[in-house]
C-alpha cells in the first residue's frame, strides 16, 4: 500500500500510550485493556508532547518517501474527545492537552513539502457549530458532521473533475466494496476504553 499510494490520509488522535520498560515497544492502549496483562514493572505510561509527535511523523515520512518518493499526506485531527485518560486529572483536561499537541504537531507537520492539514478538528468542535455534531453522549460525531466534513474534503482536496460516488443504499450491492469493508474495519484504538462500546 506505501509503495503505490498516491494521498495517505492520517488522523491523530490521543497522545496518551504505554511503552514497555525493557524494549521501548509502544502500545496504543494499556497492557491487560483488550490484551496480556499489565505490569506495572514492566510498562510505563507516556504522554507525547507536539515534539515527540513531530518527531514520530517526520521519522514516518521519511520511511514513506523512501519508498514512495511522490507520497502526499493529508493530516486531520480526530475532533473525538477521549473517553478516559491514565492521568492523575479530569479526562475533560486530558482532551485539551492531546488536541492541543496534536494540533501544534500537525501544524509543524502540514509546512512540510507534500503535506497538508485539513481542519475537520475545527469544523466539528469550532463555537460556529454551537456542539451540533455531536451525538448526545458529546463524544461521538453526528452523521450531519461527518457529512459537512466530507463535503468540504471533497469540495477544496480533490482534484477538479473528480467525481465523489455514492455508495449505493444496498452495502451488498458490491460484494469487492463490502468485503474491503470488514477488511478495513478499523476501530479507534481508544474506544476500547469507552464501557459503551
Amino acid at each position: 500500500m506505501f509503495e503505490q499510494l498516491d494521498v495517505f490520509v492520517f488522523t491523530l488522535g490521543l497522545t496518551e500510550c504505554w511503552s514497555a520498560r525493557d524494549d521501548g515497544a509502544v502500545y496504543p492502549l494499556c497492557p491487560g485493556v483488550a490484551a496480556g496483562r499489565f505490569d506495572a514493572d514492566r510498562h510505563v505510561l507516556l504522554n507525547l508532547g507536539a515534539r515527540e509527535t513531530v518527531e514520530d511523523l517526520d521519522a514516518f515520512l521519511t520511511e514513506l518517501r523512501a519508498v514512495n518518493p511522490a507520497a502526499r499526506m493529508i493530516l486531520t485531527v480526530s475532533p473525538v474527545p477521549l473517553a478516559a485518560t491514565a492521568e492523575p486529572r479530569h479526562v475533560w483536561t486530558a482532551t485539551s492537552y492531546s488536541k492541543a499537541a496534536l494540533r501544534v504537531a500537525a501544524e509543524e507537520i502540514a509546512r512540510r513539502p507534500g503535506v497538508v492539514y485539513f481542519p475537520s478538528y475545527e469544523i466539528v468542535t469550532s463555537p460556529a457549530a454551537r456542539g451540533a455534531y455531536f451525538e448526545p453522549d458529546l463524544r461521538s460525531i453526528s452523521e450531519d458532521g461527518v457529512d459537512h466534513v466530507m463535503r468540504v474534503f471533497f469540495e477544496h482536496l480533490l482534484e477538479p473533475g473528480f467525481a465523489a460516488v455514492q455508495p449505493d443504499a444496498s452495502p451488498a450491492a458490491d460484494p469487492f466494496i463490502e468485503q474491503a469493508r470488514q477488511a478495513v474495519a478499523v476501530l479507534c484504538d481508544e474506544a476500547q476504553l469507552d464501557p459503551a462500546v
